[in-house]
């Protein structure tokens, strides 16, 4: 079930901007449709939340894709769909017993841990990671418009709904949405903040993007400008095959992890964000943490990230923006992604959580 044993004494801790005591000793459910070996800015998230839990006493459980038999979602296959019932969920959640419960994404799991706390009255939060209406959009001809209802109707039903920033929250609410805050991101300073700067052996400028090569990523964007020295792509996706034979001069290099993906961050001269629909964007942050300035458009994720910053170039234009970028001191950027920290985004997390418990069984 991939327990986290609490490691930490019992204690009270508190969020110093929400206020919300954090109750050592809890056990919080997590269910996620995305997980292991998914490569994307959700299961990091998670899998930094289950590496934090223990320094707040906390025990956290996952419930995911991976203690199910699966098939491969339609259109992007390196997504599994659980495949599983009511009646199974409900006896998982009455035996985990947990004091709060938080259902991370609307896929087959999501929604049969909702109806599960419906039936019983147990309260729970959800979070809203994931552009669902435009991302289906973009991959079928249906129309965002039509898949609003179902997103707002899953949400409502919790007791709050989390979101990246404050933008998102104002749009959401427009769509509906009710119950909404912000939750802090974070990614781990430790491993980005550390990333070696090398000669990777490409002309230069280099240009890199990291994250998943996908339609919905807006990816072509950055492909298609007329830049001066390699522009590299790492990661990978339903996209990468078509993508790679139209452009050749393109250095793609598959996925890349830890050390090795810190020290790619660092070696790079400049991180192009051409994503119009992300609703947040980590990677953005783990480049800046390596000493990276940022391109990115004008939009929800890299106005919340890079307003005000001043070590990243928002512009309708990404060739301008990618090229501006590269007048941005490095120094800027990692001190800026200092103040981005996991344990400061878990701390947020929690307090939310937290506030949100269900009776226990026992």
């Amino acid at each position: 079930m991939g327990l986290v044993q609490m490691e930490s004494p019992m204690q009270h801790l508190t969020h110093p901007i929400e206020g919300q005591p954090i109750a050592a000793g809890s056990r919080v459910l997590i269910v996620s449709d995305a997980w292991k070996p998914q490569v994307n800015g959700v299961v990091r998230t998670l899998e930094w939340l289950v590496a934090e839990a223990p320094a707040f006493g906390i025990e956290v459980v996952m419930l995911t894709p991976d203690r199910f038999r699966s098939i491969p979602m339609p259109t992007y296959p390196e997504i599994r769909l659980s495949l599983t019932g009511a009646s199974t969920i409900a006896s998982m959640i009455d035996d985990i017993d947990p004091d709060a419960i938080h259902i991370a994404t609307e896929g087959p799991l999501g929604f049969l841990a909702r109806r599960h706390c419906l039936v019983r009255k147990r309260p729970f939060t959800t979070c809203y990671h994931t552009r669902f209406p435009e991302y289906i959009a973009a991959r079928f001809p249906v129309p965002a418009s039509f898949i609003y209802p179902l997103m707002r109707r899953f949400h409502n039903a919790g007791s709050t709904t989390l979101v990246a920033t404050g933008g998102l929250r104002d749009e959401l609410a427009s769509h509906g949405f009710t119950k909404l805050k912000t939750w802090r991101r974070g990614i781990d300073l430790n491993l980005f903040g550390k990333g070696k700067r090398q000669d990777l052996g490409f002309a230069g400028p280099v240009f890199l993007y990291v994250g998943r090569i996908a339609v919905e990523k807006n990816i072509e964007a950055f492909l298609s400008l007329d830049l001066p020295g390699t522009k590299v792509v790492v990661g990978e996706g339903p996209a990468r095959q078509e993508l790679e034979a139209r452009f050749p001069e393109v250095r793609f290099m598959g996925l890349r992890s830890g050390k090795e993906l810190a020290d790619l961050y660092a070696s790079a001269d400049v991180f192009v964000f051409p994503s119009r629909s992300d609703t947040f964007g980590l990677v953005m942050l783990e480049a800046l943490a390596a000493g990276t300035p940022v391109a990115a458009f004008p939009v929800t994720g890299p106005k919340e990230v890079l307003a005000g910053a001043r070590c990243g170039v928002m512009h309708e234009n990404l060739r301008t923006a990618a090229l501006m970028a590269l007048e941005i001191p490095r120094d800027a950027c990692s001190s800026f992604a200092k103040r981005h920290g996991m344990p400061e985004s878990a701390a947020h997390f929690f307090s939310h959580v937290a506030a949100v418990r269900v009776s226990r069984a026992r």
